[in-house]
């Protein structure tokens, strides 16, 4: 029997919620793009106390998120169609003006109440006279929108990414390129992974379709399933129960080939929030134990509440990998996962801050933490122990550079070839792209402590 989905309402209708959520989809934009806030943070603090519908929450997002994926294409408009520059005290006016275009361009909502519902928002914003601005401009473009649109001249207003993002990615991927810029601009689909101690995918799957909610097993995986629509982890049947998780294929594809087996001792020493903690856990129960590493003491209470949540336990502790001399007990691990601080140049799609928060000069500061910690945690390896390194990353510095110059400076490393349906085989592990196959970004390579003598 399918275990019930766990909905609760208690939702308020808000008489003006179309215009409100216009106005909270500008505020959580504008905190970060400008305010340096991650997108979870600035859409729960937009959406904290309004009440407002399941619906309206999610157009919150799909606007504030839209805006965030779209900002260099979107200001480049806002700015040829304007006379001149907004002031810096208005800019929550130029946002709004970036949601009402993000409407007319992408959402399929009736341009009239896209116009009424955004020039609406200014007098809840408390700038009554912006009014004239916002709904000229919004007319403007409704009007005029495919010359508008094609006047776009820099390869940011173009393809909606930093420069730096977008020449990086073309110079390491010139044949996918394409793929990978549009996929950081589309909407991510919503993976799980059915924990298969619990229930089997094909069981799962039935709860899900008597749930209404369509979705199909992935066939790279053993227990993936991708949805046909994203939607919230509440709706899930069992979710609460622990049978599933949320977690990208491609992340999928790391646990099963790090080769845990019973009586393993096993260190993840990037471990919040936990997904790829707990894929091991439920793959190999049998470890004698799971070292789980966080420097962040909030997000390993995160790491420790899905653990709990899906009925597993591991050693969780407060620490930076790096620092062995503060949190190793002396005894050497027969596995080591290495989910590596990284760019996330391979999850823009799900995180489109990225877009906004990482600069070209945190590359060098990520690939020093990277080479930190391999170096660091290497020692802790038993003889013939393997390592795996992982990066949501697809630049090469941090990956299949980074592995190379560990290599260069440690003998008894041999790199094992790691198989997948899917990726590509590098020189040095293994790379999946942004939408190739339908996939997030990453890179993993497995490394085995040769042992004395070999």
């Amino acid at each position: 029997m399918c275990p019930a989905a766990n909905i609760e309402s208690g939702e308020m209708i808000h008489p003006q919620a179309g215009v409100l959520a216009r106005v909270d989809a500008a505020r959580a934009a504008a905190s970060i793009v400008d305010g340096g806030k991650s997108s979870s943070q600035a859409i729960s603090a937009v959406l904290y106390g309004q009440g407002l519908s399941v619906r309206d929450q999610g157009m919150v997002k799909e606007m504030a998120l839209g805006v965030v994926r779209w900002y260099w294409t979107l200001e480049d408009i806002a700015n040829r169609m304007l006379k001149a520059s907004m002031r810096k005290k208005d800019r929550i006016i130029f946002f709004l003006i970036l949601v009402g275009l993000y409407q007319l361009k992408f959402m399929r909502i009736p341009p009239h109440a896209v116009v009424n519902a955004t020039v609406s928002g200014c007098e809840v914003i408390g700038k009554p006279w912006t009014k004239a601005l916002v709904n000229g401009m919004l007319r403007n473009y409704q009007r005029r929108s495919a010359e508008i649109d094609g006047q776009a001249a820099t390869v940011e207003a173009r393809t909606a990414h930093p420069r730096w993002i977008h020449d990086k990615i073309r110079a390491a991927w010139p044949e996918q390129s394409e793929t990978i810029l549009d996929t950081n601009n589309r909407r991510p689909p919503m993976s799980l992974r059915v924990n298969l101690h619990r229930i089997a995918r094909d069981q799962y799957l039935e709860c899900l379709w008597a749930a209404n909610l369509k979705a199909a097993v992935d066939v790279c995986t053993e227990s993936g399933i991708v949805l046909e629509k994203p939607t919230a982890v509440e709706s899930l049947p069992g979710f609460v129960d622990g049978l599933v998780s949320v977690q990208d294929i491609a992340a999928q594809l790391i646990a099963p080939r790090l080769d845990i087996h019973p009586g393993h001792r096993v260190l993840d020493a990037c471990a919040a929030p936990g997904g790829k903690t707990a894929h091991m856990l439920e793959i190999a129960p049998g470890v004698s134990e799971l070292v789980a590493l966080e420097a962040d003491p909030g997000r390993l209470e995160q790491l420790r509440s899905n653990l709990e949540r899906l009925g597993l336990a591991a050693t969780c502790v407060v620490a930076d990998g790096t620092c062995t001399d503060q949190w190793w007990d002396g005894r050497l691990f027969d596995r080591i996962l290495i989910d590596a601080p990284c760019t996330g140049s391979g999850v823009i799609r799900r995180h489109p801050d990225i877009k906004h928060h990482r600069r070209a000069t945190d590359l060098i500061q990520l690939c020093r933490i990277q080479s930190k910690l391999l170096d660091a945690l290497w020692p802790l390896l038993v003889s013939g122990g393997k390592l795996m390194y992982v990066t949501c990353s697809v630049f090469p510095e941090e990956n299949e550079s980074q592995i190379g110059d560990f290599l260069a400076r440690h003998s008894q490393v041999e790199v094992l070839p790691v198989s997948a349906p899917v990726g590509l085989d590098r020189t040095i592990g293994r790379q999946t792209l942004n939408g190739v196959d339908g996939l997030d970004g990453f890179f993993f390579t497995l490394l085995r402590k040769r042992e004395s003598g070999q």
